[in-house]
């Protein structure tokens, strides 16, 4: 049941300028700091969240602004990424929220809230292929690694900007907000992959993330408030390597996988989620999805 201070905070997040507010942060996290100023911030910051910066690559001179360490690469062999491929693999470090099946009219349920892969994809035609599939969510913390990789070997066919709005992503805004993963600003990126289909990686934006960046031909960001920007790739589409980075985050956000259904078998269940791994933290290249031999 939901607590009177709940309530009370609920609706002032309604109220607030919320996009405004992420806008100059974005900008702030942007701007360059002096070094005497931002490396005690930083090492205060990765103290109290945990960060291990022993596997981080550190640009000669140290970081020059918030942001360049907040999407810090990992040095090379940091994060194996598992080589059989019949699993699809986590596109990013973070705790693995949820995940299950998707219906025939592409409706499911991310922690009791109904959301249909339409809202989510911002397409009902495309939003048809994951009908009966799997769905999985992968949520970053500001104490993890920001970048989002390829879960698997895809041939990308669009990548779509859709503006939408910016509330937290946090369990408190999944409690208060209903559909707020098809509400907030979000990168659909839409792909073929040798072994599961089509797969779409969703990069949801949220309250004081100040950027979603894609590392692949991509339209400008939207403003808030206007149209779907999308780019197509009929022909010589780029193929993103499993494992590949894919995009990133400023500060942190959630990632939203979907899957296509298994052709071949008429049972929805036939791929196994690592149900193990549920409410834990994975890190990017650890399996999450098997397919099973028929």
């Amino acid at each position: 049941m939901q607590s009177t201070t709940e309530r009370t905070a609920a609706r002032l997040l309604q109220m607030l300028p919320r996009e405004r507010i992420t806008r100059a942060l974005g900008k702030l996290t942007a701007a360059p700091v002096p070094r005497p100023i931002l490396d005690p911030v930083l090492s205060a910051y990765a103290k109290g969240y945990a960060v291990d910066l022993s596997e981080a690559v550190v640009p000669v001179g140290g970081f020059r602004t918030f942001n360049e360490f907040f999407t810090r690469a990992l040095r090379d062999g940091a994060r194996p990424i598992d080589p059989d491929e019949q699993t699809l693999v986590s596109p990013a470090d973070g705790r693995f929220d949820d995940a299950g099946s998707i219906d025939d009219r592409t409706r499911f349920l991310i922690k009791q809230r109904e959301y249909t892969a339409a809202s989510l994809l911002g397409s009902a035609e495309e939003a048809q292929h994951f009908a009966d599939g799997q769905f999985a969510i992968v949520y970053l913390s500001p104490r993890d690694y920001h970048r989002v990789h390829a879960p698997d070997r895809l041939e990308v066919e669009l990548v779509r900007h859709i503006p939408g709005v910016l509330f937290p992503v946090n369990d408190f805004g999944v409690r208060n907000v209903p559909g707020l993963f098809a509400k907030n600003e979000r990168v659909v990126v839409l792909g073929r992959s040798p072994v599961f289909g089509r797969v779409a990686v969703v990069l949801v934006g949220a309250m004081i993330v100040g950027k979603i960046e894609v590392y692949l031909p991509s339209p400008e960001r939207p403003p808030i408030g206007g149209p779907v920007a999308e780019r197509r790739f009929d022909v010589a589409r780029p193929v993103i390597e499993r494992g590949e980075q894919l995009g990133s985050f400023s500060l942190g956000s959630t990632v939203v996988l979907l899957v296509e259904r298994a052709a071949e078998v008429a049972d929805a269940q036939h791929d196994e989620w690592s149900k193990d791994k549920f409410g834990a933290l994975v890190r990017m290249g650890e399996p999450i999805l098997r397919r099973r031999s028929t």
